[in-house]
């Protein structure tokens, strides 16, 4: 029988959620990295035991870990082992492997090395980005926002971090290289969004891994067809107030976008305000929003099997990040967007007032299709019919950054 495992990063450590085919009773395991942000976790679509979790602190900085065994035993790629004291009497064998991690402060191994492309003279960023109040800074790596692991090799992983940029490492996490061709895409003209410069969508073209798009906010979304070799911005279509040139190439707050794996050039955004639609790789887009309550959100995503059945979650506005009426309702729409119905059955409809961050909704692939999201209020919840019902796994976790679901045979 299949089963499915919830990866939920949360601002105080990770927690993995598990059940079988019925989705009815879950096992909460965790909290993993406690105490620590941990952004985003998400297991290999080629080796479902291979997870990788982006682990952040702003005393000690980004740590990536990753696991061989499905959650169960953790390490950080590219980090010696500490070497075990010199036993008295016979002498210790080098070649033997020692065991345990230093858990004071963060580990030095190469893993934890995000480096932009620089001047070999002065050792700084070749290039600087627009700041809030439009002058040029330079770029400062603070964390990793999302890693996107491969669809067919379990070492290859992409990471999309702040400041924005695009990295890749072929190890299994242990070396990252920036893809600087993105930042070439006008990055000069990228600015922060209220939470910062971050790439923090990755999406992979799955009949073709060398076309992928990527969304910053508050830059836009962006589409290479070389493999990350070199990026073009993708927002014809956008409109976005304080942007005066209704062609800028840059300059929009996006997200989050999302793909079906059966129509790959078909792709749904929820903008800081509007719900958009494409249908040509990002050429055109054009406005879904419909009947929805409210056009602002963060999160959005595709049903397993149906290309046109759509999900978000309306947040009051920009400045008040709540559900409408303080009613906690997912919206589907089976028509690809403009039309939708709010989805209620087991969801709170009175007196909440969370929010459902951008990385913080997913989908399973049982033949019944389940839907994940987790709120800032530390509940997760699943539907295991495709949004009709809802409950919680879980209640009362840190507030919930990233869920993430592996179906498992």
């Amino acid at each position: 029988m299949s089963a499915v495992r919830v990866l939920v990063g949360t601002k105080k450590g990770a927690f993995i959620c598990s059940a079988d085919a019925k989705r009815q009773k879950w096992e909460v395991s965790g909290p993993l990295f406690g105490g620590w942000e941990v952004y985003h976790m998400k297991g290999s679509p080629s080796d479902p035991n291979r997870i990788y979790a982006s682990q952040s602190s702003g005393w000690f900085g980004q740590i990536i870990q990753r696991s061989d065994d499905g959650g169960k035993s953790w390490n950080t790629p590219g980090t010696p082992k500490p070497q075990a004291p010199e036993p008295a009497g016979p002498a210790h064998d080098p070649s033997e492997p020692t065991t345990g991690a230093s858990t004071e402060g963060m580990p030095k191994g190469e893993s934890n090395k995000f480096v932009y492309d620089t001047s070999p003279k002065t050792g700084k960023p070749l290039t600087t980005h627009q700041w809030y109040d439009g002058t040029q800074h330079p770029w400062e790596f603070k964390r990793v926002w999302h890693l996107e692991p491969s669809l067919s090799d379990a070492n290859t992983v992409y990471a999309g971090v702040e400041d924005a940029a695009f990295f890749k490492t072929t190890d299994g996490g242990k070396n990252w290289q920036e893809m600087a061709g993105l930042r070439a895409a006008h990055g000069d003209k990228w600015s922060p969004g209220a939470g910062g410069l971050g790439l923090h969508t990755i999406l992979i073209d799955p009949t073709n891994p060398n076309r992928m798009y990527i969304a910053i906010s508050a830059a836009g979304a962006f589409r290479t067809d070389d493999g990350g070799k070199t990026w073009k911005p993708i927002n014809k279509g956008l409109k976005s107030e304080y942007i005066p040139d209704p062609d800028a190439p840059v300059g929009h707050c996006v997200h989050r976008i999302a793909l079906h794996k059966s129509k790959p050039g078909t792709l749904y955004m929820q903008k800081h305000w509007d719900v958009m639609r494409t249908d040509d790789a990002g050429e055109n887009w054009r406005e879904v929003s419909g009947n929805l309550p409210s056009d602002f959100g963060f999160p959005i995503d595709v049903h397993a099997h149906e290309p046109e059945t759509i999900y978000v979650v309306p947040i009051t506005s920009d400045s008040l990040h709540y559900p409408p009426e303080g009613k906690l309702r997912v919206y589907r729409s089976k028509t690809g967007g403009n039309e939708w119905e709010p989805l209620t059955n087991g969801l709170p409809q009175e007196n909440c007032f969370v929010n459902v961050l951008r990385d913080a909704m997913a989908v399973d692939a049982l033949d019944s299709c389940g839907v994940y999201f987790g709120t800032t209020g530390g509940q997760v919840y699943a539907s295991p019919d495709g949004g009709d019902h809802w409950a919680p796994i879980v209640r009362d976790l840190p507030a919930v950054l990233s869920v993430e679901v592996q179906t498992l045979p």
